[in-house]
């Protein structure tokens, strides 16, 4: 396996991006939103889809990780740059991985372009439903001046104030590994942390939480194999939109992790990584671990 770093400029704006795997079918990885970045969700399963035969691609959006800011992020904007990632690296037929907020862009852009995307995993996906249950707080947090930043310095000031943020979205901030915590405390102490998802979350989520994005009425026209991975105790995003997700696309596949939250691959990496190696391999007709 080889692997490292790249560039793609669109519209002048830097794009940086992870890269590994030298030959085989290719697939593109997106992260999630607040301090998440590619390195942050996908360290252990880039190298290990890899090994297993992939290409693997997983840029930073806009504002995230490496990436230059973009004025306006949504979930439409992000299917756009996501059509000029691929473009520009000259990909023309991928599998996409999205989490979370990235799961909604990978959703929006197959809904658009099914005939570039091979197979879709959504992964504790926002896009889903109507409402964020905590949506309420978010829209109000991220209308407030400096609020959001705030509670993002404050959980980077050590390693307990970490685990307890992380309480709020992971299941058992105990149970994760010690470098998980670290990488997400590196992130929330920089300068700037989450001041992408602020504007993100104000463009994207309205009072009472009612959301901009919602694809649930629109699964139906999905008519590629799809993988739905949602943990149990998801607080973000709850698993009964992954449940009837998968009654409403035809070719899907359903794996829900139990003492799980809203970060699976890397709460549960190794079930994680064997699942989607296992669905990428077979598409739907595959045993879940």
């Amino acid at each position: 396996m080889t692997g490292g770093h790249g560039v793609a400029r669109l519209d002048g704006r830097r794009i940086h991006y992870r890269r590994a795997g030298v030959d085989g079918p290719t697939v593109v990885l997106l992260h999630g939103g607040g301090v998440d970045d590619a390195e942050l969700s996908w360290k252990l399963t880039i190298e290990e889809l890899a090994d297993a035969g992939y290409q693997v691609y997983a840029p930073d959006w806009p504002g995230y990780g490496e990436s230059d800011p973009h004025p306006e992020p949504s979930i439409d904007t992000y299917v756009e740059i996501l059509d000029e990632f691929l473009d520009a690296l000259a990909l023309d037929t991928v599998s996409l991985v999205g989490i979370s907020m990235g799961g909604a862009a990978a959703l929006g852009y197959t809904l658009d372009h099914s005939e570039r995307v091979e197979k879709l995993t959504l992964v504790d996906s926002y896009g889903l439903g109507s409402t964020v249950p905590a949506g309420s707080l978010w829209y109000t947090l991220a209308h407030i001046p400096g609020a959001n930043a705030a509670g993002w310095s404050m959980m980077g000031t050590s390693r307990e104030a970490t685990a307890f943020g992380l309480g709020n979205v992971v299941h058992d901030p105990n149970a994760v590994p010690g470098t998980f915590v670290s990488d997400v405390r590196e992130r929330a102490s920089e300068t700037g942390a989450g001041r992408a998802f602020t504007r993100f979350q104000r463009n994207e989520i309205g009072p009472g939480g009612r959301v901009k994005t919602n694809y649930a009425s629109d699964l139906d026209e999905l008519d590629i194999p799809v993988l739905l991975v949602h943990g149990e105790g998801d607080p973000l995003f709850p698993v009964h939109w992954a449940r009837r997700a998968h009654e409403d696309i035809a070719d899907s596949a359903l794996v829900v992790f139990e003492h799980c939250g809203h970060w699976s691959p890397r709460e549960k990496p190794l079930r994680f990584n064997t699942n989607l190696v296992e669905f990428l391999r077979t598409g739907t007709e595959f045993d879940p671990n």
